[in-house]
């Protein structure tokens, strides 16, 4: 059986949030390509829409778009997924995935399209009382009273 760390990226705040799928959560994803629109109802978020934008295989190697299936290539490339530029025109042969995720996947990245009621990372929406303790803990605590100043000496005439 497969197994996939899932990483979703929430495009509102810039947090990334980690879950894991396996079994039939994990054959769900077998055969999705990067681009393709996946429902958060099987990552159990209700109105929540995600988009593959990528991952990488069991070595490291990441996805790319272009390369078609679910094999290794040795590209040569001038940017994108995988590509450090120190110069310019610089073009270099690397090892990528292809854009098909299957069993030799580890980890699939995703991103936020719509969004629903429930929180990303399992927090709460926070109550009433909540943001009443909120409040409470965040006044500055009483601040200790001045000491009075010292009075100038009477100049002696």
């Amino acid at each position: 059986m497969a197994e996939f760390k899932i990483v979703i990226n929430d495009t509102k705040t810039g947090k990334s949030y980690q879950r894991e799928a396996k079994d039939n959560l994990a054959d769900f994803f077998m055969g999705k390509k990067v681009g393709e629109k996946v429902s958060g109802e099987k990552l159990e978020l209700t109105g929540y829409e995600f988009e593959i934008t990528g991952g990488s295989d069991k070595c490291g190697f990441p996805m790319r778009k272009d390369i078609k299936g679910a094999t290794r290539a040795k590209i040569l490339a001038v940017s994108g997924v995988g590509i450090k530029k120190t110069r310019a025109g610089m073009r270099k042969r690397k090892t990528v995935c292809g854009d098909t995720v299957d069993a030799n996947i580890v980890q699939i990245n995703m991103k936020a399209i719509k969004y629903g009621k429930a929180k990303l990372g399992g927090e709460e929406e926070p109550t009433e009382e909540t943001k009443a303790e909120a409040k409470e803990e965040a006044k500055p605590k009483e601040e200790a009273k001045p000491k009075e100043e010292a009075k100038p000496k009477e100049e002696a005439k």
